[in-house]
């Protein structure tokens, strides 16, 4: 079953720390947003392969959009 990486924030997505493919730990750096000049980790809530990247560095996101699907 897929799980969704969200966004905690509303902001703009600084930097995206993964790749598709990638297998990523539960804690891990996934993408790090900038939200009113500060940089705030969007960490995986569990382990898994980085199977779709759903938003681009510098896109406008809000709380709760997804951000990448682990499978």
């Amino acid at each position: 079953m897929a799980t969704q990486v969200t966004a905690h924030i509303t902001g703009t997505v600084w930097k995206i720390e993964v790749n598709v493919g990638e297998r990523v730990s539960e804690g891990q750096t996934c993408v790090i947003l900038e939200s009113m000049k500060m940089e705030m980790p969007v960490e995986a809530p569990e382990g898994g392969v980085v199977q779709k990247i759903e938003v681009t560095e510098g896109q406008a996101v809000s709380e709760g959009d997804v951000l990448i699907t682990l499978d």
